[in-house]
């Protein structure tokens, strides 16, 4: 294997800080030396570089130059890295605390009404959530395990199949009785208004449109009716009896079995993405994910058995 060159630690941390900041004092302060001293490490990474990185302006401030500007994103990605290597090499492989991440709806409506039976199987195993839109990038936040919803392709990821998502219509039992219009079939919604989850950024997301299409249901407006951010708020609306929501059959909660919502009809459609565990295969092993996994698994197995 051929020798790397790589210039010392040091000159590249002076200089990472002096790229973000454009100041060579505002980055002594971060690390703790003096703005000269900074200076002296810029100067040292150019030399032996033999590109200037930066450009020394009239009012003694500094801009990156082209070239710089370049090494200065890819070197706060390498130091990034190698912050999150060096953090889990000195968490313990023993170590009883995981952090899972997940979607917001999922965490309410899944897993934490959960977490009790976690605590009774492992109940030295402790779990911080952690929840968010995006993807969780391994190698950059303190993550152990990620519950993701997608198709299942995740290179370098050990990856689980947790569940199967199925959308159907919602509402409160008054409605599904109504006096006027009752719920008896899907056509029936025409005489409804249609509660809508607000999902631009997801592609391919059955929305009533798709759902009514998948079931061959024509003439109906699915453009009215109110729209919310959140899976949870679209079903407090239809527990409230605003109108009929889709839920799916992972996000709904204890909705159906405490007879706060009902289903009116037993049409369902598959959604085209499906939840994943996933870790890295690098900790993959390690006791704590193997029981975390475990259990999530047998959950969402018996979740299945009972619907």
């Amino acid at each position: 294997m051929s020798r790397r060159r790589l210039p010392p630690l040091k000159s590249l941390r002076a200089f990472e800080a002096a790229s973000r900041h454009l100041n060579f004092e505002r980055a002594g302060d971060e690390l703790a030396v003096t703005a000269s001293a900074v200076g002296q490490q810029v100067k040292s990474l150019e030399a032996w570089l033999g590109l200037p990185l930066f450009v020394r302006l009239p009012s003694k401030g500094v801009a990156l130059t082209v070239v710089g500007e370049r090494y200065a994103a890819a070197i706060s990605e390498v130091l990034d890295r190698l912050d999150e290597a060096t953090a889990r090499a000195l968490k313990p492989e023993a170590s009883r605390t995981l952090t899972v991440a997940t979607v917001p709806s999922f965490a309410s409506g899944w897993l934490i009404p959960r977490l009790g039976s976690l605590r009774e199987r492992h109940p030295d195993l402790d779990v911080r959530i952690s929840v968010g839109q995006g993807r969780t990038d391994f190698a950059r936040e303190d993550v152990d395990v990620a519950i993701r919803m997608g198709r299942g392709f995740y290179p370098g990821l050990r990856t689980d199949l947790l569940m199967e998502e199925t959308f159907f219509a919602v509402c409160s039992a008054a409605l599904v009785n109504d006096p006027v219009h009752p719920l008896k079939e899907p056509a029936d919604l025409r005489y409804h208004t249609l509660l809508h989850e607000i999902v631009d950024t997801i592609p391919d997301y059955i929305t009533w449109d798709k759902w009514l299409a998948a079931i061959g249901v024509e003439g109906i407006d699915t453009s009215r009716g109110p729209s919310f951010p959140h899976t949870y708020l679209s079903l407090q609306a239809a527990a409230s009896g605003q109108g009929v929501a889709l839920a799916t059959n992972v996000l709904i909660g204890d909705y159906l079995d405490a007879g706060r919502l009902a289903r009116p009809f037993p049409h369902e459609v598959k959604g085209v993405y499906q939840y994943y565990v996933v870790c890295p295969e690098t900790t993959a092993d390690r006791p704590s994910i193997v029981e975390f996994r475990n259990w999530v698994l047998d959950e969402a197995r018996a979740a299945g058995q009972r619907s």
